[in-house]
């Protein structure tokens, strides 16, 4: 069976094409600048051998619509496709990145879930839109397949009330105002993973599961639940971030706009595209921020030193509220690469069970566990794979369809 996974964004398109016996990857490809000058198709085909073949073209993209026709023309190619018709695949697996309180798992599309999600668009108003698009253009260009919505917020719905509720009025919880999380993809896949790495049944394993990169969350997941995570009621609090600021005082809002006179929109570009690691040291790649460390820079210094400090925090309060913790888990682009990050973000949590082996940590490749001897909890790298979880979840909704 063929399932197509698709990530619409405001000006982009991320796809993927899988044979779901034995999770081969066929073909990946971004399209880019969508309504702006300089869109472009990036297209890749994989072969059975190991080979790959890319195309690049640079092309007017003026809509999803055009975008997404693209990608099935180039899936149908004679030379970079790998299917005949549209036909061959069975189902499309949306990324959505909002679905409030209404969605707690995997859902076929209906008219009824696009109306759903397009009422929860205020709560992302960045992504659900465009989410809805990629969703509208996939159905019509490939009509025979199942259209699937596979939620970021949908994990951490199992969030018990104390974790999720805000202290505030009641009046304004029942308006949607809540902790709901991100990343959820992600944090399912590998705690998925480091269980059966650890050979223990998710429903019997506590982790501790982090994400980092440009976006960065860390979740307490209890018997392969989510029970507390670091995003709340929009992707902006938290850990320290590429562009965002992580958690911040609401206080600060009031002072920028009614001291400093800035305005809403620009307290909210300051705090979402111009923080984080990008406000202390004017760069946003872990990278080139340790090189510039290595160095000597000072500003450099400071943001991996905030940067490493928030995530100790969470460990730390995470492993509270979980009592017992078989692992910590890093994933995503930083958490998967840098050695530095993982060492610092660990480091002096000696009397929590939590100890490093800096050899393994330093190189440290794929899935692979940097405790040390004697480390009560185990330090795990797990790579994580949104698609791929999302083409799982398909997959496994429309399998359970059919047996009705």
């Amino acid at each position: 069976m063929k399932i197509l996974v698709i990530n619409s964004g405001s000006s982009s398109i991320k796809y993927q094409l899988f044979e779901m016996t034995g999770h081969q990857v066929l073909t990946t490809g971004l399209v880019e600048r969508i309504g702006q000058d300089g869109s472009r198709i990036k297209h890749t085909r994989f072969f059975e051998d190991g080979r790959q073949q890319t195309v690049d073209q640079q092309t007017a993209i003026k809509n999803h619509h055009q975008g997404l026709a693209a990608v099935a023309g180039l899936l149908i190619d004679e030379t970079h496709g790998v299917i005949n018709s549209p036909s061959e695949i069975a189902a499309v697996g949306h990324r959505v990145v909002h679905g409030g309180k209404l969605f707690s798992q995997t859902t076929v599309i209906t008219p009824t879930v696009i109306a759903k999600v397009r009422e929860l668009s205020p709560f992302a108003p960045l992504h659900n839109p465009p989410n809805l698009a990629g969703i509208e253009v996939a159905t019509e260009i490939f009509p025979d397949a199942t259209q699937v919505a596979v939620f970021d917020t949908a994990f951490h719905q199992t969030m018990p009330a104390q974790a999720h509720r805000y202290a505030i009025p009641n009046d304004l919880y029942e308006r949607g105002i809540r902790v709901y999380g991100f990343h959820g993809t992600s944090h399912l896949y590998v705690s998925k993973k480091a269980a059966e790495y650890l050979g223990q049944p998710v429903a019997e394993t506590n982790l501790i599961t982090i994400h980092l990169g440009n976006g960065c969350s860390i979740t307490a997941v209890r018997g392969g639940q989510s029970i507390d995570t670091s995003m709340g009621f929009s992707p902006l609090p938290g850990l320290m971030m590429g562009t965002r600021s992580g958690d911040i005082d609401p206080a600060v809002v009031f002072y920028l706009i009614d001291k400093v006179g800035m305005s809403m929109e620009e307290v909210d570009r300051l705090l979402n595209k111009q923080s984080g690691l990008l406000g202390i040291c004017d760069a946003i790649d872990l990278r080139d921020i340790e090189a510039r460390q290595a160095k000597g820079d000072p500003a450099a210094q400071l943001a991996l030193d905030m940067y490493t400090y928030r995530i100790k925090k969470y460990i730390g309060a995470y492993m509270a509220a979980l009592g017992r913790v078989d692992a910590l888990v890093f994933t995503a682009g930083v958490g998967e690469n840098s050695a530095y990050v993982r060492r610092h973000a660990c480091d002096g949590l000696d009397l929590l069970g939590v100890s490093l082996d800096q050899t393994k940590n330093e190189t440290a490749k794929g899935l692979t566990e940097i405790q040390a001897n004697g480390s009560r909890v185990k330090v795990l790298i797990v790579p994580t794979n949104e698609e791929l979880e999302i083409a799982m979840q398909t997959l496994a909704l429309i399998e359970a369809e059919d047996k009705v």
